[in-house]
C-alpha cells in the first residue's frame, strides 16, 4: 500500500501525507495481527478453544471487520453514524459486554452446598438439643444453672455466661440469663449463681 501512496505523493498537501503514512502504517499493523487469525482454520481455531473463548474470537473478528469498514467509510468521506454499520458496531458491544458478565460469574465466589448442609444440620440439632435439655430441666430437682453446665452449649451462649459472671462481684447472688438465637426461634434461660 505505501508503494501505491509514494507514486501520488505529489497531488496531496504535507499535513495529509503524515495521516496517510500513520494510517498505513496501522492498517499493516492490523495485517500483521491478524495474519495467524487468517491463516489458521476456523475449524482448528474453534477446536483448541473452550466456547467462551470461541465466542471471543468471533466477537473480535467481527469487531475488526465492522471497524475496518466504519474507517473505509471515513476516508470516503461519508458519515458512519448514519450507516447500519453503526448498529452492528453497537450489537456485537453488547455481545461482548455479555460475554464479560459470564466471565465475572464463573470468578464470582460460589456456595458449597455440602458445607451449608452441615451447618444448617448442627445449628438444628443445637436447637433441639437445647430445648429437649430445657424441658427436661424444669422437672429436675437440681438447678438449671448446674445442669446448664453438664450440656453442651453455643459458643455465644458460653461467652454470654461467661461475660455475666465475670461482672457479678465474689459473694453475691445474681439472676443470670442467657440468650442463643438458633435460627428458628430464641431460647432464654435463667439460673441462679
Amino acid at each position: 500500500m505505501a508503494a501505491a501512496m509514494a507514486g501520488t505523493s505529489e497531488d496531496f498537501p504535507s499535513e495529509i501525507q503524515d495521516q496517510l503514512s500513520s494510517f498505513d502504517d496501522s492498517l499493516t499493523k492490523v495485517e500483521d495481527t491478524l495474519k495467524p487469525l487468517l491463516m489458521t482454520p476456523l475449524n482448528e481455531v474453534h477446536e483448541k478453544l473452550n466456547p467462551l473463548d470461541c465466542a471471543k474470537v468471533n466477537l473480535v473478528a467481527a469487531y475488526a471487520v465492522n471497524s475496518l469498514f466504519w474507517t473505509y467509510l471515513n476516508v470516503r468521506g461519508e458519515n458512519p453514524k448514519e450507516h447500519p454499520v453503526k448498529q452492528e458496531l453497537d450489537r456485537i458491544r453488547g455481545y461482548m459486554n455479555r460475554v464479560k458478565e459470564i466471565q465475572e460469574k464463573e470468578k464470582a465466589p460460589k456456595l458449597d452446598k455440602p458445607a451449608s448442609k452441615r451447618f444448617v444440620k448442627s445449628a438444628l440439632w443445637q436447637a433441639a438439643h437445647a430445648k429437649a435439655s430445657a424441658q427436661k430441666d424444669d422437672g429436675a430437682s437440681t438447678s438449671q444453672a448446674d445442669t446448664s453446665r453438664l450440656q453442651p452449649q453455643p459458643k455465644r451462649q458460653r461467652l454470654n455466661e461467661q461475660n455475666e459472671s465475670s461482672k457479678s462481684e465474689s459473694g453475691k447472688k445474681e439472676k443470670r440469663t442467657a440468650k442463643c438465637n438458633t435460627g428458628q426461634k430464641n431460647l432464654k434461660i435463667e439460673g441462679t449463681n
